[in-house]
């Protein structure tokens, strides 16, 4: 199991524990996180399921392939230095207790 943090704009933090292998996207969806919409259902082909990843976390990352860098250029809210798509994201024991902010919009 991996523990994942999201971070409402309200100030809220609704922490989840998944299985590994769970992606950011999936965890959100399975547990009503509402502010990951998630169009393509995780095939990068829309920028629905942005998120900031908290600084502390984004070395434990690498770096967004070059299809997910280029999605990201369509975000409804303004990218950031921590911006991911949330289904390029899996959980794992080198990413247990991630942190990720969501944001304003998503469209």
């Amino acid at each position: 199991m991996a523990k994942l943090t999201y971070k409402r704009l309200d100030g809220d933090d609704v922490i989840v524990e998944v299985d590994e292998g769970t992606s950011v996207m999936e965890a959100a969806l399975a547990n009503g996180i509402s502010e990951i919409v998630a169009e393509c259902g995780g095939t990068l082909a829309c920028a629905t399921c942005h998120v900031y990843v908290d600084d502390a976390d984004i070395e434990r990352l690498g770096a967004p392939n070059e299809d997910e860098e280029e999605m990201l250029d369509y975000t409804a809210s303004p990218r950031l230095p921590g911006s991911r798509l949330s289904c390029q994201l899996t959980l794992g024991p080198d990413l247990d207790s991630l942190v990720v902010r969501l944001p304003p919009e998503q469209y």
